[in-house]
């Protein structure tokens, strides 16, 4: 299952604010990722975060294609509510206020993929 990380420019000092604007975040109901037409485009798996200084990362594990798993985050209510209560938090501006700068800004703010591994690869053991 591929991975994506996506970063944010925060405020040094506010990893407490941070931790709880997360800790309060709203979960999508379900883990379906569908396209424009309605067909199953994805699966959203995990989400992990990490916090150091003014780095902010979330990494997402999914399944399918990735321009539609932002497509679906970008019109999720908590994903909207979260993107509303961290803009206090950046030190550089984030454009997610409608689905189209949401996921403009998914993509420019993702990580170059450097290696994957999983034990799901490897064979199973005898």
């Amino acid at each position: 299952m591929p991975f994506a990380a996506i970063t944010y420019d925060v405020k040094p000092g506010y990893e407490a604010e941070l931790t709880e604007i997360f800790r309060g975040f709203k979960r999508v109901k379900g883990n379906r990722v569908e396209d424009e037409s309605g067909a199953e485009a994805g699966t959203l798996l995990a989400t992990a975060v990490f916090l150091r200084d003014d780095t902010l990362v979330r990494v997402i594990e999914y399944t399918g294609d990735l321009d539609a798993v932002a497509r679906h985050m970008a019109v999720q209510p908590g994903v909207v509510d979260f993107e509303e209560s961290i803009k206090p938090y950046l030190s550089k501006p984030r454009e997610t206020d409608t689905p189209e700068g949401f996921v403009a800004t998914f993509k420019r703010s993702l990580l170059t993929t450097v290696v994957q591994f999983s034990s799901r690869d490897l064979p199973a053991a005898v």
